[in-house]
């Protein structure tokens, strides 16, 4: 065969003819990526025949035996996935059409109707929601644990005294307990966007085709309370062009999940370096050398820093994807699904790793004490002088003319003695738990949702 020759042929799809190498390029991953949908993919075809077995037409477009057939096959391929049996071929191109060949091997012509009003635009737009919907409420729960591990900590170790910094230097006298639920009350706002996120994805497209709605009187609602959804995406056109912005939101709130591990990651760093010594975390969690024999590396908390980038970056990644698409189906969307799918991953294993280095984590707090120079004293000091009448700024000059009069103060006394609103001495332990209850209580409901919607395929 000559070099000019042309060696690819075309290959008959299921949904038409497609050269070789197109057809690798454009599946792209999915035919890896899409095993994480199989499950609900399979949940979203059950409540879409389960619909159209009840669209009033006749004659029907399913009956009701031909729709517990199909229901009855989606078990058995739900099973074969859980058993790691479910094959996704490059000539299926995805999840979608690997279901629908399944059915139809299995079930003649009855599994060429499943399709009947819908497109793989709104599938995959639902089969994203239902992940999503289970992801977020798994990200929920996590966040709060990590945050519940936090304020534990810093409740032990409330009264614990710990150089407070400012610009990475020694600056007033602050505690383990405020630096512990600094953290708790910063994934505590993580949560916000989380949720916000969690609830604007409640939303089913199904029915919305390839974006323009079908000419059949389907039940879109239906559809939507069978899948146990908040309600259905209202307009049909939004509902395929929502897919990629839903992704990017959920991004959106997983990076600011992953800032907050960054910087706490970054100061445990800092806080275990034996020149500080303030904390050590078991020896489980760091890495030996290949050539060091004494190394035990902070290797978690360096790849918990640089996996903050990548999840940005992959919320960046789909803000650009979808920036300047046209409403409409377009097919750039596709390259969303593994930034969403990876920024999920990596958040997930993040936020587990750290809550289990975090509960094991010990407290030095003799090199605590010993971190504390006079100088640290100096605006407790000038602030006791202005409770005894003297104008702040004589007060401030006068501290800082006379240093040395604050050596004999006390790292303990000076904690204990701000005991205002969330001062060292004034946290509210018992009110972090109310607040993190309640965010498990919302996370709960989602998985409440998920499994309620899981009965159609009991």
């Amino acid at each position: 065969m000559s070099a000019n020759e042309n060696t690819n042929t075309p290959t008959t799809t299921t949904v038409g003819s497609i050269d070789d190498e197109v057809l690798a390029y454009t599946a792209g991953k999915d035919v890896v990526l899409d095993q994480a949908l199989v499950e609900v993919d399979c949940l979203g075809t059950a409540a879409h025949v389960t619909m159209l077995a009840e669209i009033p037409v006749d004659p029907p477009l399913l009956t009701p035996d031909e729709r517990d057939a199909v229901l009855a096959e989606l078990r058995n391929l739900v099973a074969k996935a859980r058993a790691g049996n479910f094959e996704i071929t490059l000539a299926d191109q995805d999840v979608h059409l690997a279901v629908e060949r399944q059915l139809t091997e299995s079930l003649g012509d009855l599994g060429k109707k499943v399709h009947t009003a819908r497109s793989r635009n709104d599938q995959v737009a639902l089969d994203l929601r239902l992940h999503a919907r289970d992801e977020l409420a798994g990200t929920i729960r996590e966040v709060v644990e990590l945050a519940a591990a936090f304020n534990a900590f810093g409740d032990v170790n409330a009264a614990v005294p710990m150089v407070g910094r400012t610009h990475m230097q020694p600056a007033m006298p602050s505690s383990v307990g405020l630096w512990a639920t600094a953290q708790t009350e910063g994934l505590l706002d993580d949560l916000h966007p989380l949720l916000a996120a969690a609830k604007a994805n409640h939303r089913s497209p199904l029915g919305s085709a390839a974006g323009y709605g079908v000419p059949l009187p389907i039940d879109r609602q239906r559809v939507s309370d069978l899948l146990h959804f908040d309600a259905p995406v209202h307009n049909v056109l939004y509902a395929s062009i929502a897919r990629g912005k839903i992704e990017c939101i959920i991004l959106q709130a997983l990076g600011q999940v992953m800032l907050t591990l960054s910087r706490v990651a970054q100061d445990l760093m800092l806080y275990t370096l034996p020149e500080f010594a303030y904390f050590r975390f078991p020896a489980a969690f760091g890495t030996g050398s290949s050539i060091m024999p004494n190394k035990n590396n902070p290797d978690v908390l360096e790849l918990i820093r640089g996996k903050t980038s990548v999840v940005l970056a992959h919320a960046h990644a789909v803000e650009n994807i979808i920036k300047s698409a046209p409403s409409g189906y377009n097919r750039d969307l596709q390259e969303a699904k593994e930034a969403y799918m990876e920024g999920l991953r990596i958040t997930r294993a993040s936020l587990r790793v750290l809550t289990r280095l975090v509960e094991g984590l010990e407290v030095n707090e003799e090199a605590l004490v010993a971190g504390f120079t006079p100088g640290v004293f100096a605006t407790d000091r000038a602030l006791e002088l202005v409770a005894g009448g003297m104008p702040f700024r004589d007060a401030y000059h006068h501290v800082k003319n006379h240093l040395d009069e604050l050596e004999s103060m006390n790292p303990r006394e000076s904690v204990g003695k701000k005991t205002h609103l969330g001062g060292t001495a004034g946290l509210d332990f018992a009110g972090y738990r109310e607040r993190l209850a309640a965010a498990g209580e919302e996370a709960a409901a989602y998985e409440q949702a998920s499994a309620a919607a899981w009965q159609l395929l009991a």
